[in-house]
């Protein structure tokens, strides 16, 4: 070859060239697509904590009203499972199979059970204390489980590793320490708490004629004392009697 030929063939591409304008593109069209999918993941992360917020409210209030807070909870539960598959399964760059994908419905919806005992519980404590003593150490060890199992990265096994022994021991201790403290401050009919439905025993108990309010003396309405009849039919045979007597 001629050193003409030399001179006028172009030089070898290094590999390092496309490697880093393949980088640059990949993360060019991740930015646009994360600017393009903000509203999508806004209604994801909102979906998230709206789902568990009325799951929460609806475990603690639930002996209330049962029919109305087991529909509360039905709501929460889709608004939860709709933010996981809008999360997992439609922003996602690598979508799971069939399999897959039931376990993360499950899971997720074990997720929002777990995280709704432990908020409700924590939050609504003082009002029903014996409940919430329950539900703070069971929605931990539930959310837990179901957080493993939901993640992808996480082997299901990690359940009984060194972690999982010490939520389950977190989870002893807040139950045995907030039994201690319900017994300590007692239902809320003794003492206080959420009075639902119990505004208006005051005026029940006046139309019941527990409490009548004293009538002032020497009002219109104050009846006059008055022998009984008895009193009077003894009076007047008496009277009979004597006049009897004197003729």
């Amino acid at each position: 070859m001629s050193s003409s030929q030399l001179i006028d063939t172009p030089a070898p591409t290094t590999s390092a060239v496309p490697v880093g304008g393949r980088a640059a593109l990949r993360r060019a069209r991740t930015r646009r697509n994360r600017r393009t999918s903000l509203p999508a993941r806004y209604l994801g992360y909102v979906g998230y904590f709206v789902g568990a917020g009325l799951i929460s409210g609806a475990v603690v209030h639930h002996p209330l009203d049962p029919d109305r807070y087991t529909r509360i909870a039905g709501y929460g539960a889709l608004v939860f499972l709709a933010a996981t598959a809008l999360n997992e399964f439609v922003l996602t760059r690598e979508r799971p199979g069939l399999p897959r994908m039931l376990v993360v419905v499950a899971a997720s919806l074990m997720l929002s059970f777990g995280i709704g005992m432990l908020s409700g519980g924590l939050q609504h404590f003082a009002d029903f204390p014996g409940r919430g003593a329950v539900l703070v150490p069971l929605g931990l060890a539930v959310s837990f489980v179901a957080y493993v199992i939901k993640d992808a990265d996480t082997p299901w096994q990690r359940i009984f590793s060194l972690v999982g022994l010490t939520v389950l021991i977190a989870s002893a201790v807040a139950f045995v320490g907030l039994r201690h403290v319900a017994a300590s401050v007692g239902e809320p009919g003794e003492g206080g708490g959420h009075s639902h439905g119990t505004a208006e025993e005051p005026e029940h108990r006046q139309g019941h004629g527990e409490e009548v309010p004293p009538i002032a003396p020497g009002a219109p309405d104050t009846p006059t004392p008055r022998s009984s009849p008895t009193e009077e039919g003894a009076g007047e045979s008496t009277a009979g009697h004597g006049d009897g007597h004197n003729h």
